[in-house]
């Protein structure tokens, strides 16, 4: 979801049980975000400046203490509120899906004698729970910090610190890694107190890891287990059908990722408590008899009630992550108003996998988004680059003994000059350069939203990372609206023919080989012609499982479902015949 989208979600939607996550990667943004908060509240703010040495682990703190003690008071005030047509805690069951607390909430809207219904209502207040500030930390984004041209300690590290700042917090949630493993990230997790299990059992904090295939959520969470640290929940993420950077597999799509861990659940978490309980005894820390709980959820490019339900039936997933549609909700997420409108019209053309992330990793971006627009007026001036005025995403070596960012005005001018003296043939030489200021600000503009909106930078030229899954919806909603679309009670659908989200990410996938073929082809990405071979068969197999799933899909959605893989495996074909048996690949240098 970006930094400043949902860097204050958790005060629209934590008092009503709704969960969602911050992004701990801009530290300046939270503390602007903690200022403007201070204010609106009427509490006292004291800067936290940059010269403070623990200032990023400070803020991250600081901020957080900020919107649980907030949260806490919204709990207090809806749970007092008079079960009334329009009040806080109606509002909060109103929205509930079916389940066992929704019929109690129905079982006291019918209930006729005086006395029981307080009763009920008073059962039913206690049950008002909150939602999650969770947090989410880009594994990758562990740029480490200078002063007086020397390295600081590792603990003074992007990911380090803010790892830290969370930890000190006072909110009990959870940490979301994602981008895959960062060893002394989680090797840090184990100095403190709240990822272990408190007297009674229960973890004040827990770990959730982002993954795109079984293996990966194996291999992760051994290497935490032996820590003696347990992952609560393991997020299964499409690797393209997805917002923001998208970190594709050679072909392994969704549906066979979530049967294989269907079918190996119980072997991953059995393998996982006999590490667990190795590395507490190491520790002296008292063993868990059981293992904790262990939660499969599933995100990327859900965009229908009967595919959410599916998901948790067929594959048996705890729970699914929706956050692209949700871009369409202002009482949820910043977005100003011109982009919001800009999202609410977006067609497939405007939505793109780009080269804009200066770490190297695909981008979805929305090409119509201010960022853009910018990023192509300095390219018009002769100056392309970004200021660079945050520089998290920092990491080039290239040029200089300080890392820089490949965004940057410095970097993109050394290249291009490294580029222009080169002996390229020119096709390729004009590709690599298109490559090079291809690259754009994103972690100052990923702000943009949010500071465009409150005022707090008005010259802000906002990013927008929605995923493709954006172009199926264009009403802007009320909460209301969005929670009913995913329980089924309404759609927001453009379209109701709309194709399965698992066609559409085989359809991604496929663009994405062709694309990748392509770069081969020039020269420009390093692949063999194995890997292609393999990566088509991938998505062969991936196509023959979801024939064999049909018989799983409604009846009414059936035929379109299998007439669309049809269509999708014959143009896999076109894009690598059968009869291929090499591949023509240009060299890299």
């Amino acid at each position: 979801m970006g930094t400043g989208f949902s860097i204050d979600t958790p005060l629209r939607v934590a008092k009503y049980g709704i969960s969602s996550v911050i992004s701990l990667s801009d530290d300046v943004l939270l503390e602007q975000m903690r200022k403007f908060h201070c204010q609106k509240f009427g509490m006292q703010y004291e800067l936290i400046p940059d010269t403070d040495e623990n200032a990023r682990a400070s803020r991250v703190t600081a901020y957080l203490d900020l919107l649980d003690g907030l949260v806490r008071e919204q709990v207090k005030e809806l749970q007092s509120s008079p079960f009334e047509k329009g009040s806080e805690i109606t509002r909060y069951f109103e929205m509930l899906p079916d389940s066992p607390l929704k019929t109690s909430y129905s079982d006291m809207l019918t209930e006729s004698d005086p006395v029981e219904k307080i009763r009920l209502q008073d059962s039913l207040r206690c049950q008002a729970l909150p939602g999650g500030i969770d947090v989410n930390i880009m594994t990758k984004l562990d740029r480490d910090h200078y002063r007086s041209g020397n390295k600081l300690p590792a603990e003074f590290a992007d990911a380090m610190a803010a790892l830290r700042g969370y930890a000190e917090s006072t909110v009990r949630s959870s940490i979301i890694f994602s981008a895959g493993i960062n060893r002394r990230l989680y090797g840090y997790l184990a100095n403190f107190k709240d990822f272990f299990p408190d007297d009674t059992g229960v973890l004040r904090k827990k770990i959730v890891l982002k993954v795109s295939d079984f293996r990966s959520a194996i291999i992760q969470g051994k290497y935490l287990a032996r820590k003696g640290l347990w992952v609560s929940e393991y997020r299964i993420e499409s690797g393209l059908n997805c917002g923001g950077h998208a970190f594709a597999t050679d072909g392994f799509l969704m549906g066979p990722i979530l049967e294989e861990f269907r079918c190996k659940k119980t072997e991953l978490v059995d393998s996982l408590h006999e590490a667990y309980n190795k590395a507490l005894a190491g520790q002296e820390r008292p063993l868990v008899k059981s293992p904790l709980e262990v939660c499969i959820t599933v995100q990327g490019g859900i965009g229908t009630a009967e595919e959410d339900r599916f998901l948790m039936k067929h594959y048996g997933v705890d729970g699914t992550g929706w956050g692209t549609p949700f871009l369409l909700v202002p009482e949820v997420t910043n977005i100003d108003d011109d982009h919001l409108q800009k999202l609410s019209i977006a067609g497939d053309s405007d939505v793109y996998l780009s080269d804009r992330s200066p770490l190297g990793v695909p981008f979805w971006s929305l090409r119509t988004s201010a960022s853009e627009k910018v990023r192509l007026q300095r390219i018009d001036a002769n100056k392309p680059g970004s200021p660079c005025p945050k520089g998290f995403l920092i990491s080039n070596t290239e040029f200089t003994k300080v890392p820089i960012c490949r965004a940057s005005r410095v970097y993109q001018k050394r290249k291009l000059k490294q580029l222009a003296d080169s002996d390229l043939p020119t096709k390729q030489l004009g590709l690599r350069k298109e490559g090079v200021i291809a690259k754009s600000c994103i972690c100052h503009d990923l702000a943009g939203g949010a500071t465009l909106k409150y005022g707090i930078d008005k010259n802000a030229n906002p990013s927008i990372c929605c995923g493709p899954n954006i172009v199926n919806f264009s009403k802007i909603a009320s909460l209301e609206e969005m929670v009913g679309h995913i329980y089924g009670r309404l759609s927001l659908l453009t379209e109701s023919d709309r194709s399965h989200m698992f066609v559409q990410e085989v359809s991604i996938y496929v663009d994405y080989f062709r694309g990748e073929l392509q770069k081969a082809s020039e020269g420009l990405l390093d692949k063999t012609g194995k890997f292609f071979l393999d990566f088509k068969q991938n998505l062969n197999s991936a196509i023959e499982y979801y024939r064999d799933l049909s018989e799983q899909i409604s009846q009414e959605h059936r035929e379109r479902f299998l007439r669309d893989l049809d269509t999708l495996f014959a143009e896999i074909e076109k894009v690598l015949p059968e009869s291929t048996t090499t591949i023509p690949l240009g060299a890299t240098s």
